[in-house]
């Protein structure tokens, strides 16, 4: 079972420093395009004789509302993803994509689309045309297909691209789909990857649930594959605001949520966006935001990277994303020549969330601690009262649960 703490004591715990936060209401939920109803839908499988995904002709020209949400801003003065590679398991990341030019390997033919979107998620750098960013504009991307030409995927497919992700060079594999089989195959791949030091992210739920009786979408809880697996940090969706998408499956005991509600992105050719939404876009985003914290530190192993992003998050039901308190919780590394390490945050120049959301990073020492205290007589009471005090713990990934 893996633990579920508060993201506050956690770290304060790991580091000198605590970081409070706003309660999810209090985040302004702001716009993800001009009008994002006006943006096309991205896929996640075409149907057969359905044509290839073409460009968009819609450019959205509002900053995403996953950028406050992250605390992106402050999370950018202290890394951007350089020098980490991310492997994309997904339907393939096409070549010529001006938000990645010079940083994807593998490329090709994207013919769903998915995985262009999930690369610019997790990587792509702002275009003149839009304000639309990806998390880790200084990493790379590798890319490798993990489905057929539709979308089409399989446990085999899955593990098989795992495997290659971590053999490129991968740090952190994005898996961008949740099977119900697939236990022993997926569990291996897993295996293979934490030994090599790459963690795997993926998403706690498929995009669509499967169905059910009567045709009806199942929206059960349920294990999925490979998200269940316990070295896997599973990955669950919010959308502004921080409550879970309506109508979408339920997840079984993830270890983190993430904006992966009207998500906007590229398409797998041209300059304009696609809308997507989905468990896939919060792990792309957790991928992307692992890659910020790995630059920083690459000395983290898979197990440390996934309890720093776990650990900083807000404190919910699911902890939430937390881009900024993950990369300023990790020390500089050391520059060269014996100069000193930079600060480990920069408070000042980088305001969380412009106010929505602030951070308050308390040092060590006798005195840290005594304000820690105190702090916490404070906080503890007001936040019960706003309802803060967390729900017993679900079982994690490391639970026991049925076969597929």
């Amino acid at each position: 079972m893996r633990p579920r703490v508060l993201a506050w004591a956690a770290v304060a715990a790991a580091v000198p420093c605590l970081a409070l936060a706003l309660p999810p209401s209090a985040r302004a939920a702001a716009p993800a395009a001009n009008d994002p109803v006006a943006l096309p839908a991205l896929r996640w499988a075409l149907a057969p004789g359905e044509p290839c995904t073409a460009a968009s002709q819609v450019t959205a020209e509002t900053e995403p509302w996953t950028v406050k949400e992250l605390g992106l801003p402050g999370a950018w003065q202290l890394s951007d993803g350089q020098g980490v590679t991310v492997g994309v398991v997904d339907t393939g990341v096409a070549n010529g994509l001006r938000a990645l030019v010079g940083r994807v390997d593998g490329g090709g033919k994207d013919c769903v689309g998915h995985g262009s979107f999930a690369a610019g998620v997790i990587a792509g750098s702002p275009l003149a045309e839009g304000k639309v960013d990806g998390v880790a504009s200084g990493a790379r991307v590798l890319a490798i297909a993990g489905t057929d030409e539709r979308g089409a995927t399989d446990p085999q497919r899955l593990a098989a691209g795992i495997r290659a992700a971590v053999d490129g060079g991968a740090r952190i594999v994005y898996v961008a789909r949740a099977l119900l089989d697939g236990r022993e195959e997926l569990t291996a791949a897993v295996a293979y990857a934490t030994q090599k030091r790459a963690l795997v992210i993926a998403p706690a739920t498929p995009d669509a649930a499967p169905q059910g009786q009567g045709g009806q979408p199942d929206l059960t809880a349920r294990p999925y594959f490979p998200a269940f697996v316990p070295q896997v940090l599973s990955v669950a969706a919010h959308g502004p605001g921080g409550s879970p998408p309506k109508k979408a499956p339920a997840p079984f005991a993830p270890d983190l949520s993430a904006p992966g509600e009207a998500v906007v992105g590229i398409g797998p050719s041209g300059t304009g966006h696609y809308l997507g939404s989905g468990s896939s876009l919060a792990a792309a985003h957790a991928a992307g935001v692992a890659a910020l914290v790995l630059a920083r530190d690459p000395r983290l192993t898979p197990e440390q990277l996934s309890q720093r992003l776990v650990a900083s998050a807000y404190p919910a039901d699911v902890p939430q994303l937390d881009a900024y308190a993950a990369v300023a919780a990790v020390p500089a590394p050391e520059r060269p020549h014996g100069e000193p390490r930079e600060p480990a945050a920069r408070i000042a120049a980088a305001p969380h969330q412009q106010g929505l959301r602030t951070a308050l990073f308390i040092g060590g020492g006798t005195l840290g601690l005594v304000v820690l205290v105190a702090a916490g007589a404070f906080v503890v009471p007001r936040g019960r009262d706003r309802g803060w005090q967390p729900a017993d713990s679900p079982p994690g990934n490391g639970a026991e649960a049925p076969g597929p």
